[in-house]
């Protein structure tokens, strides 16, 4: 029977995140893979503690990023403009019940309304093209991308993922019926925008929910995935 792999995905807030309630959070959906955007050191140490697999690097300056992964990985990064992608290449030896290896990438791209804004599109458009050359570079790989797109679905950077990948986001919610939820900004009582989201090829999802994360502007995607 084939292996259900659970992500969470979530972006911290550049270390704004309540470090003990992010701890709660993986204790309590027992994720497989943790890919984290705007890592703090606190977060960092937490995560390792519970996944000691993997590779975190924190930074202060809204650049941390990692996998945080419960079994060995290969692990490298994809050269992105301001923020490389992280790349986890799951083997089946190492992750009983897959039967093909997975690739887990994670995404953080540029914020449109940085400064100085009049910089961000052509730093958006080259991260885009920079993820869309891995991809094409192997095309039939079982991979999901998950992170902080900084986009909506009706964003160029979206809709140039969206012509590789499914948004399982969307294929979850059209199998129930419903619409996929937003997960920005966390603190609205309704969030408005969805922004974080998590693309795949070769996968069923089983299951897609968005979580709360104490502390951090972004809510979480936690995502159950079976290789097809």
């Amino acid at each position: 029977m084939a292996r259900e792999l659970r992500i969470l995905s979530a972006n911290l807030f550049n270390g704004g995140a309540d470090p003990a309630a992010l701890g709660e959070l993986v204790r309590a959906h027992a994720p497989d893979v943790v890919a984290v955007q705007e890592l703090g050191p606190e977060q960092a140490e937490v995560l390792s503690a519970l996944l000691p697999h993997g590779a975190l690097e924190p930074a202060t300056d809204f650049t941390g990023m990692g996998i945080a992964l419960r079994a060995p990985a290969g692990l490298r990064r994809v050269p992105l403009a301001y923020r490389d992608a992280r790349v986890a290449l799951l083997e089946p030896a190492g992750w009983p019940g897959l039967e093909e290896p997975l690739e887990i990438v994670n995404v953080h791209f540029a914020a449109p309304t940085a400064r100085p804004v009049w910089r961000q599109a052509g730093v958006r458009r080259r991260q885009l093209r920079g993820l869309l050359a891995h991809l094409d570079a192997d095309p039939a790989r079982a991979r999901a991308v998950v992170g902080d797109f900084n986009a909506t679905p009706l964003w160029p950077v979206y809709r140039g993922v969206a012509r590789h990948l499914e948004d399982l986001a969307r294929s979850h919610a059209r199998g129930a019926g419903s619409r996929p939820r937003p997960t920005w900004p966390s603190w609205s009582p309704r969030p408005l925008l969805r922004i974080d989201h998590c693309f795949g090829r070769g996968l069923d999802v089983h299951g897609l929910r968005v979580v709360a994360v104490p502390g951090s502007d972004h809510c979480g995607l936690l995502v159950d995935l079976v290789a097809k």
